[in-house]
């Protein structure tokens, strides 16, 4: 069951008995559990039938004694378990015929007029274990997956649509490169970014940048289309820009983005598919940015490339203080790499 249908279930008041949030994005768990929490009881029937617990601070019988409670005045109570990942699980109905395991049994006979939710954030519940499976078999299991890179440009387009905006694809790409993909930090910077933007308004650079603090004109898609261009002057105007602001821009970063950069452009060279949405399948980009590519593989041929990303490399090493021999000041070293890329 995806996040959509899930939450449309719980408005229908389609409610089970069990729900197990896990996953290594916390994202859509913390969603989900906040939805629960804020729409599934009255505020007159929160005091007595609503019931928080922490992992780290709670034991499995506690739990369990209070999902074997029925409401109070309620047709249903609900009790939250966070950070369920540091809950002592037990041993998964391996116990001894004395003492059966109690969780487990309590999976596969749950009451109904409980909502159980434990969310198992940044990681993922085993799902070789019989609780588990007996989850499975009587409520619901989420899975929260991480979100690759090159996926994070469309979530943004689609957060911002769903919220009645629009957004630039140059902008939703420059977001997704310098906030990564931790869809908790990136949608707190879109929410911020909407409060001071007119609703319906399509989102530009210009708004990145006086919003959330990413330079419009000095950030690492700048670097890579001067590159491609074999731009030294711009080139080195964007590197000293960094070299004054390394908070903003951690060479671990513009390093990282362009070993992407060139590693994307050693695929165009060896695509089969030469069409702009081949390409752009192909690249994991979107067919606005493939025209930028296509430039670039005509700056730089493939032996080119390998040499750029070995460069790459032995740059890391020395930040790192690897190899390193006199000056490691890092504006210098990106300038010395900027140097050996263009020429």
């Amino acid at each position: 069951m995806d996040f959509k249908d899930l939450i449309k279930n719980i408005k229908n008041r389609q409610f089970k008995p069990i729900y197990l949030l896990h996953g290594e994005e916390s994202y859509y768990i913390d969603k989900i559990s906040d939805f629960i929490e804020e729409n599934v009881l009255s505020d007159a029937e929160k005091g007595f039938n609503q019931s928080v617990f922490y992992g780290k601070d709670s034991d499995i019988m506690s739990i369990l004694n209070a999902a074997k409670r029925y409401p109070m005045m309620s047709e249903y109570q609900v009790i939250l378990v966070k950070e369920a990942q540091e809950l002592k699980w037990g041993k998964d109905g391996e116990d001894d015929k004395k003492a059966p395991d109690p969780l487990l049994a309590y999976f596969e006979n749950p009451l109904p007029s409980t909502i159980l939710v434990f969310c198992f954030r940044h990681a993922k519940f085993d799902k070789r274990k019989k609780t588990y499976k007996a989850i499975e078999k009587t409520g619901v299991v989420f899975e929260s997956a991480s979100l690759n890179d090159n996926k994070i440009s469309a979530w943004i387009e689609s957060f911002v649509r769903d919220k009645g905006y629009k957004i630039q694809a140059q902008a939703s790409a420059l977001m997704a490169e310098y906030l990564g993909n931790d869809l908790s930090k990136v949608s707190n910077e879109l929410e911020k970014l909407m409060l001071n933007v007119k609703a319906g308004q399509e989102i530009n650079t210009t708004d990145i940048q006086n919003n959330i603090g990413i330079s419009k004109d000095y950030n690492v898609f700048e670097l890579q289309h001067a590159i491609s261009r074999k731009d030294a002057y711009k080139a080195n105007q964007i590197i000293n820009y960094f070299a004054e602001n390394p908070k903003n821009n951690p060479i671990f970063l513009v390093l990282g983005n362009l070993n992407s950069y060139f590693s994307k452009i050693l695929r165009f060279h060896y695509a089969t598919d030469r069409s702009p949405q081949g390409l752009a399948k192909e690249l994991g980009v979107g067919p606005y940015f493939v025209k930028d590519y296509e430039q670039a593989a005509r700056a730089y041929n493939k032996e080119k490339v390998f040499r750029i990303i070995s460069y790459l490399r032995e740059c890391d090493l020395k930040v790192k203080g690897v190899d390193a021999s006199g000056n490691t000041e890092q504006g210098d070293l990106m300038k010395e790499l900027l140097f050996k890329i263009i020429h």
